[in-house]
């Protein structure tokens, strides 16, 4: 059950980083927006409308794996030593409905359009799947995880950068566990590192006797302030995971996932051969969503020099959703998306994507007013290599404290 306890002081702004200074920035946002692009929040009750007109350029493919097939879609081929950027979707959704609207976002197809992008869809719960004959036996989390290197294998990755929630996260960070030669870095939204107790169990047990699937996985997916206010994101959603996801293998995935074990992770020196995620993280979670004590929890068993833990405050449970495009008075233009610059900085600090054009500043300087420095911590990604197409690049972070002492501090909250 979700613990509340004592909120981080929120600060404000989004961290903009100037490539050519050491140090970070923070931008204020005046206003959040879902982000749908060109579409109203109930436009979503039309499954057709997950599907812009960019994605005319995505192939569909079952590959064979150990633990039966799997669907994907996949943008673009292999170049170099790039690695690719896969995903993988929470549980209720699919990738249309977890990453659609933000791959969607203008900012974020100037992001990728360097990578190819391959979305995962966990066994059966793609748009038209097919329902699981009786009597079978769903894959585990950790066979879930080990059915991705067939996918790596298939397309010819030679790592890959991931994106996962909640489940998926889970799926991905397991994945890294088990294969960290495949992993490059990860951004895990909303992950829960633990397995679930008695306590919790009985109460899963109990709601799924009292409730429908589709709202039993909504208070999974949105923060109770959401469900009571009953939002049209929420609405959209609830009728989404109903008519979309075939409900029997929902309810498969779901019971598996509830099942799951702890990652078995820790904090480097806190324990003799602890083990952790080798790779760059970027920890990301509204404050109001349902998983932040699982990921305030998996941010203290990683290593601190290598992960980012982005709250953004003001947000819900699904933060690649709400944290959105901004539109600004004085530009006509949609403004980045808070967690779209966040995933620019990440994919910077590991030495990929060195420059890209600032459309904020594209209009001039933004007003002195609106930025604030760090006061208790900056973050300074070096690299020798900064480029899209070159070798693998090896990232060296370096972070400075207003006390010079103690340990580095990668934790970075986002206001509205």
């Amino acid at each position: 059950m979700k613990l509340l306890g004592h909120k981080l002081e929120l600060l404000t702004g989004l961290l903009l980083h100037d490539v050519t200074m050491a140090g970070l920035q923070e931008l204020r946002f005046p206003e959040e927006k879902p982000l749908l692009r060109g579409l109203d929040v109930t436009e979503l009750e039309n499954s057709d409308n997950f599907l812009l007109a960019e994605d005319t350029d995505w192939k569909e493919h079952d590959i064979d794996t150990p633990y039966g097939l799997l669907h994907v879609v996949i943008r673009g081929s292999p170049k170099g030593n790039r690695p690719a950027i896969l995903t993988y979707h929470d549980v209720g959704l699919n990738h249309k409905l977890c990453f659609n609207t933000f791959f969607n976002f203008e900012d974020m197809q100037e992001i990728t359009k360097h990578f190819v992008v391959c979305h995962v869809d966990a066994p059966g719960q793609q748009v038209g799947a097919s329902q699981f004959p009786q009597g079978y036996q769903f894959p585990s989390m950790e066979q879930l995880a080990a059915m991705l290197p067939s996918v790596v294998q298939h397309f010819g990755f030679k790592y890959v950068i991931g994106i996962g929630v909640g489940a998926g996260a889970y799926v991905l960070a397991k994945f890294a566990l088990i294969f960290p030669d495949l992993v490059e870095g990860l951004v895990l939204m909303n992950i829960d590192p633990n397995g679930k107790g008695w306590i919790d169990w009985a109460a899963t047990k109990l709601s799924g006797l009292t409730s429908t699937l589709p709202d039993t996985v909504l208070s999974h997916l949105f923060s109770q302030e959401e469900l009571v206010s009953n939002t049209e994101l929420v609405q959209s959603y609830r009728q989404q995971i109903g008519n979309v996801v075939n409900q029997a293998n929902l309810q498969l995935f779901w019971n598996m996932y509830n099942s799951r074990r702890d990652l078995d992770i820790n904090r480097p020196g806190t324990v003799p051969n602890a083990k952790t995620l080798r790779c760059p993280v970027m920890l990301v979670v509204g404050d109001n969503a349902p998983a932040e004590d699982g990921v305030v929890d998996c941010n203290s068993k990683l290593d601190p020099t290598t992960t980012t833990f982005l709250k953004m405050a003001d947000s819900g449970g699904l933060p690649q959703v709400t944290q959105a495009p901004i539109k600004v008075s004085a530009c006509p233009f949609l403004q980045p998306g808070k967690l779209t610059e966040a995933f620019k900085y990440f994919l910077q600090g590991m030495g990929y994507i060195a420059h890209l054009k600032d459309r904020r500043l594209s209009g001039g300087a933004v007003p002195s007013a609106s930025m604030t420095r760090l006061t208790h911590s900056r973050t300074a990604s070096l690299t020798s290599a900064g480029s899209v197409d070159g070798s693998r690049p090896q990232a060296c972070t370096h972070s400075e404290s207003s006390e010079g002492l103690g340990q580095v501090n990668h934790t970075m909250e986002v206001s509205c």
